[in-house]
């Protein structure tokens, strides 16, 4: 190798001393990575055009040294991307700059695993220079700890979003990038996905090679980028693309439970899929002539059929891909939830579905066991399908109804066929949790007399019962115990003039609720004995009636005797006869969660004009009669309030909670409301939203009670937590959750309907009022 070295004297001579001597320790590795061609074209020219430049032997040295490692990882053709863009990265920035760029690429190939994805990263760092030239160096200076958790895509949104907040902010800029700042982690935290790839493809191919006995070639693609596409596994050739990272998929079962695939799980069963492709699907199918419907259902039989051929030889596959199928027949008549309910019953022998179309589709398959092997019938049973499935006119879109089936491949493979068998913890650092140790007696005896710990105590020891020393009449909890810290909850807020979201900018800390006097609730019923009179015929108006029967129906489930005699004796008597001589039964249920949320601020200890009543007091008391009313109706509900310390201290309490039971324990948290501190409104709809999303009924409606605008005493802008509260409301109602407002503050309708809409808040002039109106309302809106 030296003796082809010594060739090019004159590049050596040009480059210096100190860069021949670097570039004579990295030539064998080179000459083993390289081609003769790429040794003489990319690497010696390269360094020789860099060294041209005139911007010092450092640039040079970072270029001779990455080098071969990029090729090693992905190619030659991969050191001439890098070297262009170093090159075009000259009249931008330093040479600092680009040595750094130089010497973090091997990071970035090793992490991206693809050259495509490699020329993509480059691009940015091209885009970066042009709009937070500030930022480049010290994202270069981390990259290995961002592509450790990040994928390329979630790179570009993380860097976009701190040149975007930091424009003009060069400072800010800077600790951006470097990762000290709150913001920057925590949109770190937020983009960082839960498997990439780049860390379990060594095991994902070792998987399908004790399957196969053979190698399978993947690669990662980064389905979040640009377009957003690419989140379907593919088969282009003999390569198996794969997504670049996988969230553990987590959703809730018909019975409530929860239920969650990790991202290694399903990476395994979107391998173990596409490696079946390319070891049984022999045959290219002819895509000419063929609808998008019916292109869809040939590529679904051809994923059962190959599918079912693997699983006689490895009936283990069966537990990786069957929790991946959630259809059932409560999914839908729709086209992509039916194609799911059909590719279910084709893979599970034990799935029940009596749609017609599927059990025909299951029967045809089934037809087909000792064929399993050659799959031109997978083309006439799929077309088959599509003819059926339009005489019953389901609508298909070929980019929205795609099946729900997250580990299959988007098929391209059968209709482009190849035959390869003839191609041969964030940054953070690690906090110590503290850990609950349950003790016996003795073990709490013997060192009880230590010096008490703080909150940052490594172990917190625990008795099942109260611990009381010799011939004292309280325990120890009672006498030196506090309540424990809080566990914080991390919410976004919205930020109108960046138009960007503050991700875990706010603290929701859910505090216990105090007791007060139970006599005070009493005081409420028997003070508003009239009203409750009043609501008595509207509570049993809205009660579920169970199954009722509804007669004089002209279709039903069977036939009205009393209105058949009828119609027959009219028809004797020579009249025209009432034909609605059948029955339905009906089942009335109300399939509807309420969560009322109470604004506890500082202001609601203000006297009502008129009354000797506060404004926390007359909320206290509309509580109680709604309260009241809800539990006669049977519809679950929670009650829980706010206030807020800034953006690190929102309040949160819960007086009664959905599944528990409106008891005097409920009533006497009810008692103890208290108003203090301000109105962070967004925050607190946020967390409100997250408990409500968890009920498993079809309507949910989130009623707030406030008696003023959002605000809190770190913002000075009027304008900054209405367009959060309004941003709040926004996703709240994206997720199915109806909000509604009752303002007690007669100026609220210059800000209200912007946080709320037109339709979805109420004004009460007549504060005093309230406890009488709020029922009413509620049963308006849930009649």
């Amino acid at each position: 190798m030296a003796v082809e070295l010594e060739k090019y004297q004159d590049i050596l001579a040009e480059l210096g001393e100190h860069a021949s001597e670097v570039l004579r320790a990295s030539w064998d590795e080179a000459a083993r990575v390289f081609t003769p061609r790429g040794l003489e074209n990319g690497y010696l020219k390269g360094a020789a055009s860099l060294k041209s430049l005139g911007r010092g032997t450092d640039l040079v040295v970072s270029f001779i040294q990455s080098a071969p490692a990029v090729a090693r990882e992905l190619g030659e053709d991969a050191v001439h991307d890098m070297l262009a863009a170093g090159i075009k990265m000259y009249s931008k920035t330093s040479a600092t700059v680009i040595a750094a760029m130089f010497s973090s690429s091997p990071v970035a190939a090793t992490r991206l695993g693809d050259p495509e994805l490699f020329r993509a990263y480059l691009h940015l760092l091209d885009m970066l220079l042009a709009q937070a030239p500030r930022g480049v160096r010290p994202m270069l200076d981390h990259l290995g700890i961002l592509l450790g958790q990040l994928t390329l895509g979630g790179l570009r949104r993380w860097a976009l979003w701190g040149a975007q907040a930091h424009k003009t902010d060069f400072d800010g800029q800077a600790k951006y990038f470097a990762l000290e700042s709150p913001e920057s982690m925590g949109i770190l935290q937020k983009e960082r996905k839960g498997t990439l790839f780049i860390d379990v493809q060594r095991r994902i191919g070792m998987y399908l090679r004790a399957l196969w006995g053979r190698d399978f070639f993947m690669r990662p693609t980064s389905g979040d980028f640009e377009r957003r596409e690419g989140y379907r596994p593919s088969i282009e050739g003999y390569i198996i693309h794969l997504p670049d990272a996988y969230d553990d998929l987590v959703w809730l079962a018909p019975s409530g439970e929860e239920t969650r695939i990790s991202g290694i799980a399903l990476y395994r069963a979107s391998a173990a899929h596409a490696a079946c492709h390319q070891v049984y699907t022999t045959h290219q199918f002819d895509s000419a002539g063929l609808s998008a419907m019916q292109m869809t259902l040939v590529g679904l039989v051809e994923d059962a059929r190959v599918e079912a051929i693997a699983l006689k030889r490895f009936p283990g596959l069966g537990q990786i891909w069957l929790p991946l199928h959630t259809a059932t027949p409560a999914s839908g008549n729709d086209a992509a939830p039916l194609m799911a309910r059909l590719a279910r019953a084709l893979l599970d022998p034990e799935y029940f579905d009596d749609h017609p179309w599927v059990a025909m589709g299951r029967q045809m398959f089934s037809e087909q066991q000792n064929r399993l092997r050659s799959p031109e019938w997978a083309r006439e049973v799929g077309l088959h399908l599509a003819a059926e499935i339009q005489q019953l006119g389901v609508v298909y879109s070929g980019t929205a109804d795609l099946p729900d089936i997250p580990y299959r491949d988007d098929n391209r493979y059968m209709w482009e066929f190849a035959d390869v068998r003839e191609v041969g913890q964030v940054i953070a650092g690690v906090t110590t949790q503290q850990i609950r140790k349950y003790v016996s007696v003795m073990e709490m005896v013997n060192a009880i007399d230590v010096p008490g710990a703080g909150d940052d105590a490594n172990e917190i020891w625990v008795l099942s019962s109260e611990f009381f020393r010799d011939e004292e009449p309280t325990s120890l909890n009672q006498q030196e115990g506090r309540e424990p810290p809080p566990e914080p909850y991390h919410y976004p807020e919205w930020d109108y003039q960046m138009q960007l979201e503050r991700p875990g900018w706010c603290t929701v800390l859910e505090k216990r609720a105090k007791s007060g006097a139970l006599e005070i609730i009493d005081e409420i019923v028997a003070k508003h004995k009239p009203v409750i009179g009043r609501l008595k015929y509207l509570i049993e108006a809205l009660q579920p009636q169970g199954v009722q029967r509804l007669r004089k129906q002209e279709d039903g489930d069977e036939i009205d005797l009393n209105a058949a005699v009828r119609a027959m004796i009219e028809m004797r008597m020579g009249e025209q006869p009432d034909l609605r001589i059948m029955m339905r039964n009906v089942r009335k249920v109300r399939d509807l969660s309420v969560l009322l949320l109470i604004d506890l601020s500082e202001s609601t200890n203000d006297p009502v004009l008129g009354s000797e009543s506060t404004v926390l007091q007359l909320a206290r008391e509309a509580t109680v009669l709604l309260a009241d009313a809800l539990n006669k109706i049977g519809d679950p509900f929670a009650i829980h309030g706010f206030d807020s310390n800034g953006r690190h201290d929102v309040e949160y309490f819960r007086y009664k909670d959905f599944g528990a039971a409106y008891n005097d324990r409920a009533k006497s948290r009810l008692a103890g409301m208290s108003g203090q501190l301000s109105t962070r409104m967004g925050a607190a709809i946020r967390h409100a939203g997250s408990i409500l999303k968890r009920q498993p009924s079809n309507k949910k409606l989130l009623l707030v009670i406030t008696d003023g605008e959002p605000a809190d005493n770190d913002v000075r802008d009027p304008q900054y937590l209405r367009y959060d509260a309004k941003k709040a409301v926004e996703e709240l109602t994206q997720i199915g959750i109806s909000p509604y407002c009752l303002s007690l503050d007669p100026r609220a309708d210059q800000y209200v309907s912007r946080i709320f809409g037109a339709n979805n808040y109420v004004v009460l002039d007549q504060v005093q009022r309230l406890p009488e109106k709020l029922p009413m309302l509620y049963m308006g809106l849930t009649r």
